[in-house]
């Protein structure tokens, strides 16, 4: 009993922090970065560059002004910079990306305390003040370059947006959209790069499988019960994006399994009666925003009774 030494947790420790978790991330991001290239041309990367750069500056002088610590090394700000210029569409004005990222990074991130103390998803957030604030150019689609390689830019409609219209006829074929030539923003076209980087996130055990899983079957199985076609609503819009990138974040979404099966169920029934039903043919990024905000609660009502411990 000499050599018994009794301490605080965690009792199990690993070399994974912040830095790892989100250069994980970063390269897990790659396949969507070429895919978004390759469809919406040069100027995709141009869009995705600006987020980042100014996502990083406003983390960088919002914590010099506090007199905080500098946390750019720790790559989160860069994280949110690209997902949030994901979210995007490829002609938008770069001076509205700017004004995404400072939405992003110091409303919704370093006002509420930085990194794992915001409530809610920076670039979600972003995304849903800007579709707010310039609902026009949120949703003005660029026809993919790829389609049409000689034009600067020719606009066209998502799939969605053809679905909402009833224009059936004018959807593109399943490889096409699995392979991501169709209107929409950076990287939520391409279901094959996002599975490929989901795939790694989920061997590299950055996320589990739980959360993407629960969301996509649920988008799956009630658009079959609403007269939908399953594989062309999974395929559609940011299912797979929200799923493996942004349902799964650490700091606003469950911590236990059941937590982020629920999570991923909540977020699948909200997109599909948003798309249904609602004024937007999206609906991926409001599910998500109002299940962060149930995500105490989840936690709350999924958490694992200590040993020994009393209800």
């Amino acid at each position: 009993m000499n050599n018994l030494v009794v301490s605080i947790s965690p009792h199990i420790r690993d070399r994974a922090d912040t830095t790892l978790i989100m250069r994980d991330v970063l390269i897990a991001l790659v396949p969507v970065i070429i895919a978004s290239v390759v469809i919406f041309g040069p100027r995709a990367l141009l869009v995705e560059a600006v987020c980042v750069a100014s996502c990083l500056f406003f983390e960088w002088g919002f914590e010099k002004i506090c007199k905080r610590p500098n946390t750019i090394g720790d790559l989160s700000a860069a994280v949110t910079g690209l997902i949030l210029s994901f979210n995007l569409n490829v002609g938008i004005p770069l001076w509205q990306a700017i004004f995404g990222s400072f939405i992003a990074i110091v409303l919704v991130k370093q006002l509420f305390g930085g990194i794992g103390k915001n409530f809610a998803n920076p670039a979600i957030t972003a995304r849903i003040v800007m579709l707010l604030a310039f609902s026009g150019t949120m949703t003005t689609w660029n026809t993919p370059t790829i389609l049409h390689p000689a034009a600067d830019a020719v606009t066209g409609a998502t799939p969605l947006t053809m679905i909402a219209k009833d224009e059936l006829a004018n959807l593109p074929s399943l490889g096409e959209m699995f392979l991501g030539i169709q209107g929409g923003c950076l990287g939520e076209t391409c279901t094959l790069a996002l599975l490929i980087g989901g795939i790694y996130l989920i061997a590299r055990k950055v996320i589990t499988w739980h959360t993407p899983v629960a969301f996509i079957a649920t988008v799956f199985v009630l658009s079959l019960i609403f007269g939908q076609d399953p594989v062309v609503q999974i395929l559609s819009g940011g299912v797979f994006l929200g799923a493996f990138f942004m349902a799964t974040d650490y700091a606003t979404t469950p911590s236990t399994n059941k937590g982020r099966i629920i999570f991923g169920i909540g977020c699948g029934l909200i997109t599909v009666l948003i798309r249904i039903w609602g004024n937007y043919p999206e609906g991926v990024s409001f599910s998500i925003l109002l299940m962060n905000i149930l995500t105490p609660f989840i936690i709350k009502w999924t958490r694992n009774k200590p040993l020994g411990g009393v209800e």
